[in-house]
Parts: C-alpha cells; structure tokens; sequence
C-alpha cells in the first residue's frame, strides 16, 4: 500500500469537528468519491480517513516496526471499541467519531475494515523481517485483505450484496492492486516492500540480487 506523497497531519481531535479530515494524499479512492450521491459523501470520507490514517501509520514516519505494530494494535482495538457504542478515544477521535456516526447510519461491515488493518500489519511485519511472497496466491490473498475490502464497502454503501458483483468487485480491485504493485517496483523497493513473488521472479528470470541493485541506485 503505496502513497509517495508526505502526509499533512490530520487536525487537532479535540477540536475537530465531527468530520472527516481533509484529503491529504492523491488518491483514485477520494476523487471518485465526488461522482457519487451526496448522500454517499460522508461515509466513504469516513472509511477514506480509516484507511489513509491506518496506512500512514504502517508506513511513514521514523516509528520502528515493534512502535508500528503496536499503534496499529491500538487503532484496531479503537475500531471495536467504537463500533460497540463506546465513545471515540482523544488521540484518533477525527477519525472515530465520523466512522463511528457512519457505522450507525450506514451499517458499515466491521470485518471489511478490520481486513484492511490486518494488511497493514502484514506489510509492517513482513517489511521487518525482509520477507517475499512466495507465489501469486499468497500474494492474492494479501490483496483480499488490502484491496477487496474497500470495494465491498462501496457495493454495500449502494446496496449491492449478490455474489456475482462480489466477485466482479473483487477482481477489479485486487486487478488495481497488482498494477500498483507493478508500477510504484521504484517506491516498494526502498521501503523493503517485495511484492513480485518468488515464483514470479523464478519463472522471468529475475534475480533478487537484481531487485536489491534496483533499491540501492
């Protein structure tokens, strides 16, 4: 999950209102969200500002990955607390306090969101340890958990719950998915992020010495 884009830091909690932040990154998620019913407007900023701020917490910064993984515990212990009723912490609150009105409103698919933060917290782990995917269905099943989701939120927001959208659903995003994978090689690589897999390379030709060369120039 790419954005080479340096974030603006999201608005002070205690003093946000009860709204989404502002778009702070270039993304195909927000912009395509002005196409849609203005009724639909809130919750897809809500899930936007979840997403953004989970990725950014997995990603940017100086953090290590043991500091990562645990704030990434932490916002996922929030998305429950929030989503039984209870009332939004300080430090995320302009984040919770929109998703948790959407949650409510919109009847938002908790595991869809809590999909994306178990992705996150693999990139974070895998990233640590320097570790590839092995074949393209390990690799498939990481963009069930990091793509897919956000489609199925949007099929739900507009009431579409048959299993052939699903699944239509499902291969468009995991099909964007591998494109950014594809086309951001020069933004993963310096991360540590390996997302051509083994067999992949195997079967191309393509050494990991090659790749690591690639990160290094």
């Amino acid at each position: 999950m790419k954005h080479p884009e340096s974030p603006a830091p999201l608005r002070d909690p205690r003093t946000a209102p009860a709204e989404a932040p502002p778009v702070t990154h270039y993304e195909n998620f927000p912009v395509a969200s002005l196409l849609c019913p203005p009724r639909l407007r809130p919750p897809i900023a809500a899930i936007y500002a979840f997403a953004r701020t989970a990725d950014d917490i997995a990603d940017e910064g100086t953090a290590t990955a043991a500091e990562r993984l645990a704030d990434l515990r932490a916002y996922r212990a929030e998305l429950q607390s929030v989503a039984a009723g209870h009332p939004p912490q300080t430090r995320w609150a302009a984040v919770f306090g929109p998703l948790q009105a959407m949650l409510r409103s919109h009847q938002l698919p908790v595991p869809l969101l809590d999909d994306l933060l178990d992705a996150f917290m693999q990139d974070v782990t895998l990233t640590e340890a320097g570790a590839t995917y092995p074949d393209r269905a390990a690799l498939l099943d990481y963009c069930r958990r990091s793509a897919n989701p956000v489609g199925r939120l949007l099929l739900h927001l507009y009431g579409v719950h048959g299993q052939d959208a699903l699944r239509e659903s499902d291969a468009i995003c995991t099909a964007l998915q591998l494109i950014n994978f594809w086309q951001d090689l020069s933004v993963d690589l310096p991360r540590g992020r390996h997302y051509l897999t083994d067999a992949d390379c195997a079967a191309h030709g393509v050494a990991r010495a090659d790749l690591a060369a690639q990160r290094r120039s």
